[in-house]
């Protein structure tokens, strides 16, 4: 006997159970967005690497440990989306959407690959809700975008989440920043793991996603980027805070946040639960003025956020389990029977009813506990003395009351008792 062949470690199949959860935090994340007038993007899951490499950093634990990075047969380096916003950015500026749309609102929902260490809520390929916003620079888009990640979760019956907000600085603020905090580290390097000595020159902000304890001790006393803010950022960060308490969405400023993707500037932001162990933020994004136009396109502002649908689910309460209902359950007893009740299922799946059939020739008995293994609601059963007399049962699979149905207007009869009941 041949070994079977399982998943890829932290590749999961979605079974029908779970599925529709899946369908239903999509169809509240389309319904909540389009109150606010974003529109849905779909984008390829792969990529040209370098469009990854210059959107995210080179020097982030994602390009550096995490994609999925091969050659296609024209030796050209492609890569599993990592994540979404390079794409959506590379997207808006190759189709030129900003010429017909000065402010852009996309939103895009699918999978992406990450070849990192699997644990609750997090895996190798996920699905991630990303929301992008082009062209609007105003401390009011930062607020918009929040108020609807926070209204998005809300609806979807997240509770016990809190919000976490940073300005990450601007390219005027943030190299002080950077100097500083690379003198302090380079008098602590004996303390520090191996990854953030090797950050200290490549990009020292990436020490505060560290989660080595060792590491932690020695940021409890390094500098913090708001005390390194210019006037614009600082101005930028109190507006946001001002508006988000005018409408009453509660936040803390953690000032040790960064993110983990280096096109972050100003406003950065996380939603955090406390089920999901050191990995707890659900959500998180912020605003990368300047991105667009690294990558080619115009000097036009940007703000996004992404949710985990996984790390979502974890948090969500157990759910009701989906009840799988069908319409009509016909039992053909006999080869004459089916091959007439064949017809008359296609016709009732064309007027839009939910119709099952068993192919195999059992008994009256066996189908009809197939029809209630389905929830059926009736069961239509079509016998050679029915067949004869040009009339059917029509059974209520829930009261057990039977009455015959005309063959002549079955299909009219049938649509109006179950789409009345």
């Amino acid at each position: 006997m041949m070994n079977k062949i399982t998943a890829i470690r932290g590749f999961k199949d979605i079974l029908p159970q779970d599925a529709w959860l899946f369908g239903q935090i999509e169809s509240r994340a389309r319904d909540v967005f389009a109150c606010f007038g974003f529109r849905e993007i779909r984008l390829p899951m792969m990529e040209k690497t370098e469009l990854f490499r210059r959107g995210i950093g080179e020097a982030t634990d994602i390009v550096e440990k995490e994609m999925y990075t091969f050659l296609d047969r024209d030796d050209q380096s492609v890569s599993l989306r990592p994540e979404a916003t390079a794409s959506v950015i590379r997207a808006y500026i190759e189709h030129s959407l900003f010429a017909s749309e000065p402010i852009s609102k996309l939103f895009t929902i699918g999978p992406m690959f990450r070849r990192e260490r699997p644990q609750k809520g997090r895996f190798r390929q996920f699905n991630q809700i990303d929301v992008e916003l082009f062209g609007e620079e105003n401390p009011q888009a930062d607020a918009e975008m929040i108020a609807m990640l926070m209204l998005f979760l809300e609806k979807s019956g997240l509770k016990d989440f809190a919000l976490e907000i940073n300005s990450l600085g601007c390219p005027s603020c943030r190299p002080r920043f950077s100097r500083a905090l690379t003198e302090f580290l380079q008098g602590s390097e004996d303390s520090l793991c191996p990854d953030c000595r090797r950050r200290i020159h490549l990009n020292p902000l990436r020490v505060f996603d560290c989660k080595v304890e060792s590491c932690a001790a020695v940021l409890a006393n390094a500098p913090m980027i708001p005390d390194f803010l210019c006037g614009d950022c600082l101005g930028h960060f109190s507006a946001v805070k001002s508006i988000l308490d005018d409408i009453n969405i509660g936040y803390a400023v953690n000032t040790r946040m960064v993110r983990g993707l280096d096109y972050y500037t100003k406003t950065a932001f996380e939603v955090k639960v406390s089920t999901l162990g050191a990995q707890n933020a659900v959500a998180g994004g912020g605003r990368y003025n300047g991105l667009v136009q690294y990558l080619g396109g115009p000097d036009v502002p940007g703000i996004g956020f992404a949710v985990g649908v996984e790390r979502l689910l974890a948090c969500l309460p157990a759910p009701r389990a989906e009840v799988f209902k069908t319409d009509l359950f016909i039992a053909a007893l006999g080869e004459k029977a089916l091959k007439m009740a064949f017809p008359y299922a296609q016709q009732l799946r064309g007027a839009g009813l939910s119709v099952e059939m068993d192919y195999s020739d059992k008994s009256l008995k066996a189908q009809l506990k197939r029809a209630d293994k389905l929830n059926s609601a009736y069961t239509l059963i079509f016998g050679d003395k029915e067949i004869e007399e040009k009339q059917v049962i029509l059974r209520n699979m829930n009261t057990k009351e039977q009455h015959r149905v005309d063959l002549n207007h079955l299909l009219d009869q049938l649509k109006k008792i179950i789409k009345e009941r």
